[in-house]
């Protein structure tokens, strides 16, 4: 669990009791008790499973791929990858590539829901470009309509692994994914994505690679198919 659910959910929990302790009713205490747990479960941060390989780009956060474009950026195309995380996601961060950060922006902005396009631009957020294995990922941690505060632990020069921790995003918000135009996506707008496990794109060498290990693989005779 992240530091700040213990933090919420125990100073409820302590709200509860002087509640009992001064109307000697558990009714009162309920409401309190019932945000507790929610606070406990809101801030879970599960253990994953961060997938080996060079030229794989995971998701930095859980949540629903609402968009996938491409850019065009004053250093050229690129590919976006938008994903939302509502309340109901884990909103832990992780680091898409393995690598060193190059860029930490913190820009102020409005609360725009985080389902609507321009939120990409115009909402609070974080900017960070990680640089290694030959190419640069940007992700930008971005506020929505509840989401008002924007956690990243780690500055410009600092080394990140692919699936590291990195920050969090308090309440319902969206992580943009900024991807060299060359990668290969593996996800498509509706498909859900969890941070840090899920692979979202692979550079073309991974990509190569991949189909060439499966391409190598024997095929699999049916007994049927041996007496054919």
């Amino acid at each position: 669990m992240v530091r700040d659910g213990y933090i919420y959910g125990l100073s409820l929990l302590v709200v509860a009791m002087l509640v009992v302790w001064t109307t000697g009713s558990w009714l009162w205490a309920i409401p309190p008790m019932l945000l507790a747990a929610f606070f406990f479960w809101f801030f879970r941060d599960p253990q994953r499973n961060i997938p080996a390989g060079v030229g794989l780009i995971v998701s930095p956060g859980d949540g629903l791929v609402t968009e996938a474009v491409t850019i065009f950026t004053p250093n050229g195309p690129r590919q976006r990858v938008s994903i939302f995380l509502s309340v109901f996601d884990v909103h832990v961060n992780r680091s898409p590539i393995s690598g060193v950060l190059k860029s930490v922006r913190y820009q102020k902005g409005l609360y725009l829901n985080a389902m609507n396009p321009s939120s990409a631009d115009r909402n609070e957020q974080n900017v960070v470009t990680v640089g290694g294995e030959g190419y640069e990922v940007t992700f930008k941690q971005i506020a929505g309509l509840l989401a008002r505060r924007i956690v990243f632990n780690f500055n410009e020069g600092s080394r990140v692994e692919r699936g590291q921790r990195v920050g969090l995003i308090k309440f319902g918000s969206r992580v943009d994914v900024i991807l060299p135009a060359e990668a290969i996506l593996q996800v498509r707008v509706g498909q859900r994505v969890q941070g840090g496990a899920s692979v979202i794109a692979a550079m073309p060498e991974a990509a190569a690679a991949v189909i060439k290990t499966v391409a190598a693989e024997p095929a699999t005779i049916l007994p049927e198919e041996a007496h054919a």
